[in-house]
C-alpha cells in the first residue's frame, strides 16, 4: 500500500464535505484538520484520521480496512483517532457523514478569558 499524500486527504475533505466549516494547518509534516478551531482531523502519509469516541470510534474500527491511528509500526495506538479505510476516503457520501460524526462530538474551543483588572478602581 503506498503512503497517502496529506494534501490529497485535504482536498478529498473539502470535497466530501463543502457544508462543514473546515481549516487546515500543516503540523508534524501533515496536515491537521480543524472545526470550530478544534483538531478533529490527522491526515499523514499513515492516511486521514478522525477523532472519534465511543461507539461512534467502535463502529469505524469495525470498518473493513480501518485501525487506530499509528504514525511509526512500533508507537502505541491512538485512544481516540481512527484511521479511515481507502474506500470511506474515496466515497463522497460516506466519507461527509464521517466527518460529521467526528465533528458533532468536539467541544467548542473555550474563549480565553481576560485577566482580571487589578487597578486603583478604575474601569
Amino acid at each position: 500500500m503506498s503512503p497517502a499524500v496529506p494534501a490529497d486527504l485535504e482536498a478529498r475533505m473539502r470535497a466530501a464535505a463543502p457544508d462543514v466549516e473546515l481549516s487546515f494547518r500543516k503540523m508534524f509534516g501533515g496536515i491537521m484538520g480543524y472545526a470550530a478551531g478544534v483538531v478533529f482531523a490527522s491526515l499523514s502519509d499513515v492516511g486521514l484520521a478522525l477523532k472519534l469516541a465511543g461507539a461512534d470510534r467502535d463502529r469505524a474500527l469495525a470498518l473493513p480496512g480501518a485501525m487506530p491511528l499509528r504514525y511509526e509500526p512500533d508507537a502505541p495506538p491512538s485512544k481516540s483517532y481512527v484511521v479511515l479505510p481507502p474506500a470511506i476516503v474515496g466515497d463522497d457520501a460516506a466519507l461527509h457523514d464521517w466527518i460529521v460524526t467526528s465533528v458533532r462530538s468536539l467541544r467548542p474551543k473555550a474563549a480565553k478569558r481576560a485577566p482580571a483588572h487589578e487597578g486603583n478602581g478604575e474601569p
